[in-house]
């Protein structure tokens, strides 16, 4: 459930910053400046997730690719392992 984010935590002044960034305001001229390579590794992961929701939906739906992303970003929030590793644990290892 989305109800319980706790909006108290969220800095917005921060969030301004961090979307000023990403697009020209008005009368602004988008700059190219050559990607760096932190960006790009970003990109790709970006791409990657993405492919990844497409291809849950496709075979599962909305809901089961919604869920599961929330769910991971709850793990990644709270510090938990997102994938058993060890032996015997059935996991399959991420090459």
């Amino acid at each position: 459930m989305m109800s319980n984010i706790d909006t108290s935590k969220i800095d917005l002044e921060k969030v301004k910053a961090a979307a000023s960034k990403m697009s020209p305001g008005p009368g602004q001229a988008a700059t190219q400046a050559e990607p760096s390579d932190e960006d790009k590794s970003k990109d790709a992961f970006f791409a990657q997730v993405a492919e990844m929701a497409e291809a849950m939906i496709a075979r599962h739906g909305k809901e089961f690719a919604i869920g599961t992303l929330v769910l991971a970003a709850k793990f990644i929030a709270d510090g938990r392992p997102l994938i058993k590793r060890g032996a015997g644990s059935g996991a399959v290892e991420p090459s």
